[in-house]
């Protein structure tokens, strides 16, 4: 099942997959269990079931799953890229390795080879790490050499929140300045720069207009909530590398759409954000 890009309306650039079809679910105490309270959505879906969401909605939608060393996830790599492949014509699978495993490189090269992976997802936050610690970058080369995009999440969202201590998460490595350093030493890799990046906004554009290789989803927060000047670079300077992205399902595409629509967004800004920036992003990897 291919993609039909003239028949989709938009490409949403940040989904999670929380569910396995082997009936596996997230912990009703973990950490994206709390973030769902705060949006007040389930965090419990399956490939399938955001497959026939997207396609209902006349939408792409990347997805992954986020591996954490240490924790058991309810998903795996290979469900999401298998299941992901079977629904092609809506589905842009990633893959998530956390950078910290000792086999992160050899697991990252065995998907690759394996699956048409697209892309890879980083957390920071959940697994503890600077971007820019040069221990991860044979991780990175292994993905840059394949032509595969990189999303790191960025900032504070309501992932950990209401937990004690925020559920032991550190918002220190979310700091977009970090990816400075990486967008430098990795020319050759297309690095998204996940979520409105509160409270580093400013650092977040910084990079993202200094280094061609840097973009920027609005996944992760009610459009409401944007900070002006990211409104305002949306508009202008970077009109062509800020990308849609929702963080279904705690975020509904319909409600992030119908906040967006009362944003100052130029009227030949908006495919752009919607669309046509992801299909530009993905030309060398192909869609």
């Amino acid at each position: 099942m291919g993609i039909d890009l003239n028949a989709i309306e938009a490409i949403d650039m940040h989904t999670h997959v929380l569910s396995s079809v082997a009936g596996h679910r997230i912990a009703p105490d973990s950490v994206e269990a709390a973030s769902g309270e705060v949006f007040g959505h389930a965090m419990a879906m399956t490939v399938p079931e955001l497959a026939e969401t997207y396609r209902q909605r006349r939408m792409l939608c990347v997805t992954f799953m986020v591996d954490v060393m240490g924790t058991e996830n309810p998903v795996t790599n290979d469900e999401v890229l298998r299941l992901g492949a079977e629904h092609g014509d809506v589905i842009i699978p990633f893959a998530s390795v956390d950078p910290r495993r000792p086999d992160a490189v050899t697991e990252a090269r065995r998907l690759l080879e394996t699956y048409d992976v697209k892309g890879f997802k980083f957390h920071p936050t959940m697994q503890n790490f600077y971007p820019n610690d040069e221990r991860f970058y044979p991780l990175y080369q292994v993905i840059q050499d394949s032509g595969a995009i990189t999303i790191f999440h960025t900032g504070q969202t309501a992932i950990g929140s209401g937990q004690p201590g925020g559920g032991g998460l550190r918002l220190k490595y979310s700091n977009p300045i970090h990816h400075d350093d990486v967008a430098a030493d990795f020319p050759d890799l297309k690095i998204i720069l996940a979520h409105p990046s509160t409270p580093w906004q400013d650092e977040a554009l910084a990079v993202a207009v200094h280094k061609p290789n840097v973009y920027i989803d609005l996944s992760g927060w009610s459009p409401k909530y944007f900070p002006p000047q990211l409104v305002q670079y949306a508009n202008t300077l970077l009109k062509h590398k800020v990308l849609f992205g929702t963080d279904f399902p705690a975020f509904t595409p319909e409600k992030w759409l119908e906040l967006f629509d009362k944003l100052p967004i130029k009227p030949e800004v908006r495919p752009l954000i919607l669309k046509e920036n992801a299909v530009a992003l993905f030309d060398g990897k192909g869609l």
